[in-house]
């Protein structure tokens, strides 16, 4: 069995670009009013969902290790 992921976009912070769209179509969508959302709070490890994070122009997008909560992304430093 694979990596886990807990995803979250911090919509105070998301300001619609819609690139994590275009990178990860299965992964997150667009609200009416053009905030980001994942489509599935939890979701195996995937590089398309890894690139909308790494891709979002504000970094809305944050990833962990589903229990453990070890960050994917934003790495931490």
């Amino acid at each position: 069995m694979g990596d886990r992921w807990h995803v979250e976009v911090d919509r105070g912070v998301c300001i619609g670009s819609g690139m994590c769209v275009n990178h990860a179509p299965e992964g997150f969508s667009l609200d009416s009013a053009r905030q980001s959302h994942p489509r599935a709070v939890e979701t195996d490890a995937n590089e398309p969902v890894l690139t909308a994070a790494e891709g979002c122009p504000v970094e809305a997008i944050m990833i962990t290790m589903l229990g453990s909560g070890e960050a994917v992304f934003p790495p931490e430093e």
